[in-house]
C-alpha cells in the first residue's frame, strides 16, 4: 500500500481521481494500491520560545537551538491561554493511521518551503519512518500531475529546503529595539517583493524616447501601428524612418 499526502484535501482529491483512489473514508480516499490524506495547511508547528524556558525577547538568547525541537499541534485559543485544535488531532490520527497501513509515501504538499515543512513536522510528530519520495509540481493539471507521479523525485533531495525554513520574528526584533515585527517564510519575500516595486516606481526617473507611428486607412476604417522599439535619440529614430521610406520607392 501507498500513502499519500496532499497539504489540502482539494490537492489530494484531484490526486487521487488520477490514482483511481475513489473510495471515499473518514479523513482520506482510498483504492487501487493507494491511501491517499491531506493535511490542513499547517498541523503541527514547533513550540514556543516559553516553552524552552526562554520568557522574553533577549539578545542573548538567540539562536533558540535546545537539544531537542519540541513539536505542538496547531492550536486554538480557548477560555484561558490556548489549546490543541481538535479537528487537527483528528486529522493527525488520520494520517498515522493511513501511514501506518503503507509501505512508503508520496509526498504531495506545495512545491516549496512551506510544503517540505508541513510535511516533515508531521512525519516527526507521529514518529514515522517509512520511507518517502517527492511528488514536486506546480500545477495540478491531469497531465502534470501524471508526469510527476512518473518522475517522483527522492525524497532526501529537499532536506535543504527543510532546514532552510526558519523564523527569524525574535532576531529581527531584538535588532529593531522596539516592537514586535514578524519575519517569516511567506509573509517576508512577498512585503520584499511589494517593497522593492514601490521603490522602484517611487524612485522612476521619466526619460524622453521616440517611436515610429504609422497611420493607413482602408475601405474607410483608420488603423494605427506603433513601434515596439524605442530610441533613446531622436536622430536614431529619423534615421530607421528614412531607410523605410527608401524602400518603398
Amino acid at each position: 500500500m501507498i500513502a499519500v499526502i496532499g497539504e489540502k484535501p482539494s490537492v489530494a482529491r484531484d490526486i487521487a481521481r488520477i490514482l483511481g483512489a475513489s473510495e471515499k473514508q473518514d479523513g482520506y480516499l482510498s483504492g487501487n494500491g493507494y491511501l491517499v490524506t491531506w493535511a490542513f495547511g499547517h498541523l503541527v508547528g514547533l513550540a514556543m520560545p516559553e516553552a524552552y524556558g526562554i520568557q522574553s525577547f533577549r539578545r542573548e538568547s538567540l539562536p533558540i537551538i535546545p537539544d531537542s525541537f519540541q513539536l505542538t499541534p496547531r492550536q486554538v485559543k480557548a477560555e484561558k491561554g490556548y489549546k490543541a485544535d481538535p479537528g487537527a488531532l483528528k486529522q493527525l490520527k488520520v494520517i498515522k493511521e493511513v501511514f501506518d497501513q503503507s509501505d512508503k509515501i508520496i509526498v504531495a504538499t506545495d512545491a516549496g518551503r512551506e510544503g517540505e515543512l508541513i510535511f516533515r513536522y508531521i512525519y516527526q510528530y507521529i514518529g514515522c519512518n517509512k520511507p518517502f519520495v517527492r511528488l514536486w509540481i506546480s500545477s495540478l493539471t491531469d497531465k502534470s500531475i501524471r508526469e510527476g507521479l512518473q518522475n517522483l523525485k527522492a525524497g532526501s533531495l529537499y532536506d535543504n529546503l527543510f532546514c532552510s525554513c526558519i523564523n527569524g520574528t525574535q532576531a529581527l526584533s531584538v535588532a529593531a529595539g522596539q516592537g514586535i515585527f514578524s519575519l517569516g517564510r511567506v509573509q517576508s519575500p512577498t512585503l520584499a517583493m511589494i517593497c522593492t516595486r514601490f521603490l522602484e516606481n517611487k524612485n522612476f526617473v521619466p526619460q524622453k524616447y521616440w517611436q515610429l507611428k504609422l497611420q493607413t486607412t482602408k475601405d474607410n476604417v483608420t488603423f494605427t501601428a506603433l513601434s515596439t522599439e524605442k530610441y533613446d535619440m531622436q536622430q536614431p529614430a529619423i534615421d530607421t524612418l528614412q531607410r523605410i521610406k527608401e524602400a518603398e520607392t
